[in-house]
């Protein structure tokens, strides 16, 4: 019988349509615990015949990371390691999207190489990964293979991006062992089941509860230093997030934790909120001066460990961070820990709005609605992510969708951190006005472009027009700049005035997936005229007075395709999709 990973992954049926890739993606989900997947898919993908060895490019310029991979899945799991040259292949990869001339570049890969481009020339990249993933054991020929990757995406970033803020690179294999660790990571509040004498300079105190014991104290950074030099990610098993990296900027918080410790120690202790750690055991040596631990994972407090130990060099002994200890047998008890402690940490943003009553109101509509969860700002835990929740709409998504539909796919795509971050942007797209069926009509319009985009790589023949819609939407955020532009031109589409878009919907009995269905017709109508947009997000999209003349162009056109079928009496579509939208409460 299958354990660990391998259940996981086989019984994740709505992967299987990627082939492949579908390792790929679960394990890029598996390491960011990403919700909306299947978004990820249509973005990141690459693969294909003129594809230069690069089967995937994940730019998440959110939390400062670049992923480009290469994937391979043997049939034949008897075989004792994958492939060392398709690890190889990933050197070909690196040369084409960082040095080669962006004219230079096959359709499928352009957009790839633009977008990643940008994001390490705007300083937003902290790591850049190389993997490799494959589903058979991990072998030290392949490793070998991949030092050279390493080596050679060093030089291109140093010599392609010289300011560049980048503090990570590394060429990964990701097979068999590595992918159970993620998964275990998981499933597995401790993961590190190591034995540590941890200093406790100024001694502590020990709290207990019910079915807990925690022991309160302050701990030097060197020691947390040491243990990050010897455990890296796995420290981070019960925690959202591993250490995201810092980039040089005032407001990234991991930078001004590594500026402070090396520069001010003495204040660190009274600036840093600290850690909470789960540990198997605990108790005082040696006068109380040693704490000795049993198992270790850091649930909150993975920054501030990250920005410690990725120093250059190992800091003052003066510097100081305070700790709490906690040990816990009860397994309802020790989710609840992992849950609140993580609700405070500040890597995801929407965490903040999850007790907001917008949300809490929103999450009440959305029972009311078929075939559809919506968690509010909230996270799902480590099963959803892979076990996949049925019929999902994640948060960070409803953000997306409501910002691209209302005329910002800007910020939609690049800066979607914001919208929870900041109260007058949130307040634009999460109001009283807003309704749970306006984001479905909002997503489900999303998911038919998406859709389509999946219909026209798997299409063999593409006509000369399909070519052309598949060259736009193999942009990076293309798929919503097409909401966007779509919803420019509802008015049209439906020949009656909108006072207030907010209002528009399909009504509360309609599930996201009968919405695509009735946007179908209306993407199939004016996706032809995407071509109006190609020129605005050609070098990314960046430039809101080019989008802004681009989508008024694709209106135009609209417009004169529906006027024309108004006047020869051709308007069942229209019509069709007219009778399902509701524009009054």
């Amino acid at each position: 019988m299958l354990t660990g990973f391998k259940a996981a992954f086989n019984a994740r049926d709505d992967l299987k349509k990627y082939g492949d890739n579908a390792l790929l993606l679960f394990a890029l989900q598996l390491r960011f615990q990403i919700e909306n997947i299947d978004s990820v898919a249509v973005n990141s993908l690459t693969d294909g015949n003129d594809d230069k060895k690069c089967d995937l490019v994940y730019v998440d310029e959110d939390n400062g990371y670049i992923i480009v991979a290469q994937s391979y899945y043997s049939q034949n799991t008897a075989k004792l390691s994958a492939k060392a040259n398709k690890a190889s292949d990933l050197n070909t990869a690196a040369s084409w999207l960082f040095n080669r001339s962006i004219d230079d570049l096959p359709e499928r890969l352009k957009p790839a190489a633009v977008e990643l481009r940008s994001a390490l020339s705007a300083n937003k990249i902290s790591s850049v990964q190389f993997w490799y993933v494959h589903n058979l054991p991990e072998s030290e020929s392949v490793k070998d293979e991949l030092k050279t990757v390493e080596a050679t995406v060093k030089k291109l970033v140093e010599s392609n991006f010289p300011d560049s803020e980048v503090t990570e690179i590394k060429a990964v294999e990701v097979g068999q062992r590595t992918l159970d660790e993620w998964y275990r990571s998981l499933t597995n509040p401790i993961l590190v089941g190591n034995s540590f004498r941890v200093p406790i300079p100024y001694g502590g105190f020990k709290i207990s509860g019910e079915n807990w014991d925690s022991f309160v104290t302050t701990i030097p950074a060197s020691w947390l230093y040491d243990v990050f030099s010897q455990h890296k990610d796995a420290l981070f098993s019960s925690n959202i997030r591993g250490y995201l990296g810092s980039r040089k900027s005032k407001n990234n918080i991991n930078n001004g934790i590594k500026q402070t410790v090396g520069q001010d120690p003495g204040h660190f202790w009274v600036f840093n909120n600290g850690l909470t750690v789960l540990v198997h055991d605990f108790k005082l040596l040696e006068d109380d001066s040693i704490l000795f631990i049993t198992g270790l994972s850091i649930v909150n407090g993975a920054q501030t460990t990250g920005a410690i130990g990725s120093l250059n060099t190992r800091p003052s002994q003066n510097a100081m961070v305070p700790a709490r200890f906690v040990k816990c047998s009860d397994v309802k008890t020790v989710k609840g820990i992992i849950e609140y402690n993580n609700k405070q940490n500040p890597v995801e943003p929407a965490d903040f709005r999850s007790g907001d009553p917008i949300q809490r109101r929103l999450c009440e509509e959305f029972k009311k609605i078929p075939s559809v969860t919506y968690l509010g700002g909230r996270r799902g835990g480590a099963e959803d992510v892979i076990r996949r929740q049925p019929n999902l709409l994640p948060s960070d998504t409803a953000a997306q969708v409501l910002a691209a539909f209302h005329q910002e796919p800007i910020i939609a795509y690049h800066e979607k951190s914001r919208i929870w971050i900041e109260d007058g942007l949130y307040s634009r797209f999460f109001s009283e006005q807003t309704h749970a069926d306006h984001i479905v009509f909002a997503y489900s319009l999303l998911r038919a472009i998406e859709n389509k985009k999946q219909e026209l790589i798997s299409k063999d023949g593409l006509t000369q027009n399909e070519q052309s819609q598949l060259e736009f939407l193999r942009y990076r955020g293309a798929t919503l700049l097409l909401t966007a532009a779509i919803a420019s031109c509802l008015e049209t589409l439906l020949g009656r005035a909108i006072t207030n878009l907010f209002d528009v919907s399909f009504g509360n009995a309609t599930s996201p997936e009968e919405g695509e269905q009735y946007w179908k017709p209306i993407v199939e109508l004016t996706i032809p005229f995407s071509s109006q947009l190609l020129p605005s997000i050609k070098k990314g999209l960046k430039n809101s007075e080019n989008i802004k003349a681009a989508i008024k162009n694709f209106q135009d056109m609209v417009g004169s395709i529906v006027g024309s079928c108004r006047i020869s009496g051709n308007i069942k579509v229209l019509d069709d999709f007219s009778s399902k939208v509701r524009l009054k409460r």
